[in-house]
């Protein structure tokens, strides 16, 4: 019986959420709605200009994945996470964060000299979420942090698209894949964000590789990874590309292929309020609910519900009390 039943790879990432407008956007440059990659400075240029403006879910270790993993793990999965942390302030609070949800991780994780990744997290009004990010350590995260014994003792590899931004990471990425066909584990990858796939589209495409078992999307990255018009067409194309799917439709919940045929799956009516750690709250569930032997529908359902608990608060993650109840509903 495998010791895991997901196994994640990703950045690590500490996240500062604020709430600004629409106006505060515009005024400092910042593109509405997509993750852009910056440098500390500009970092703290943002913050000084916001300062009073910091949620009460005000920091949060992140990164796509681990918020992910971390669902998992609450939801009643055994789970490990492979990162890079460097040995600060932010990368002890990592690892206790990781170790307080019961996630397993490399021995050796937080010993390397550097900063730990920081996402500064902006939710408008409408409850959108626009991210800023500096990797930090997690930028050399290298296929040094796959950790094969735990790989080969799980059900499922879940790699997250924002990989694709790093040289590194995007090998290791690569190479997590291959070892997980070649010990039969099951491999699912998200897109992450529409911005990515439109700057990255051919690494992501070989990142992603041929058919990958499982991939997860929004329906604007669905446009943009297939280069289609409509999400017909992009439902169409994927099942070229991926031999399982699941694109998320916001309020209108998601649509799934099972590998036979599409589901629509609809989603709770909740007034949004934060969408960060939507899709990555989705994909845990998801996964989770696979890992149990559960159908896609099944999947499906206990996801958007999930996503839905999730965009009804502040912060990307569930407090781990809120997720047994989603098993109930």
């Amino acid at each position: 019986m495998p010791t895991y039943d997901i196994y994640g790879l990703g950045a690590a990432l500490v996240d500062t959420e604020i709430t600004v407008s629409d106006d505060d956007l515009t005024r400092f440059d910042v593109q509405k709605g997509v993750m852009t990659l910056v440098d500390e400075a500009r970092q703290h240029e943002l913050l000084a200009h916001l300062e009073g403006h910091l949620c009460h879910a005000s920091r949060a270790s992140g990164g796509s994945a681990a918020n992910s993993i971390i669902a998992a793990q609450y939801l009643g999965a055994r789970t490990f996470y492979s990162c890079k942390v460097a040995a600060d302030d932010n990368g002890r609070f990592y690892l206790a964060d990781l170790a307080r949800a019961g996630v397993a991780y490399p021995e050796h994780l937080g010993g390397a000299d550097g900063i730990t990744g920081k996402c500064l997290v902006m939710i408008t009004p409408d409850a959108e979420r626009t991210m800023n990010t500096f990797l930090g350590i997690s930028a050399t995260l290298s296929v040094d942090e796959i950790d094969e014994e735990a790989l080969k003792a799980s059900k499922y590899v879940y790699i997250e698209g924002y990989l694709v931004t790093s040289p590194t990471g995007r090998a290791a990425a690569i190479r997590l894949r291959e070892l997980a066909q070649q010990y039969g584990v099951k491999t699912a990858v998200s897109l992450s964000d529409p911005a990515i796939v439109e700057y990255f589209y051919d690494d992501l495409h070989t990142m992603v590789g041929n058919r990958v078992d499982l991939l997860f999307c929004n329906s604007a990255e669905a446009l943009k990874f297939t280069r289609s018009d409509d999400l017909a067409s992009a439902s169409e194309k994927l099942r070229r590309l991926a031999k399982t799917f699941a694109i998320t439709l916001g309020a209108d919940g998601a649509e799934i292929f099972d590998g036979e045929k599409l589901i629509r799956v609809p989603t709770p009516t909740v007034v949004a309020v934060d969408t960060n750690g939507a899709g990555d709250m989705f994909a845990g569930a998801f996964i989770y609910a696979l890992s149990r032997g559960q159908d896609y529908a099944a999947a499906g359902a206990l996801a958007v519900r999930a996503a839905a608990q999730v965009v009804s608060q502040f912060g990307p993650r569930l407090r781990p009390e809120q997720h047994r109840p989603l098993l109930e509903a």
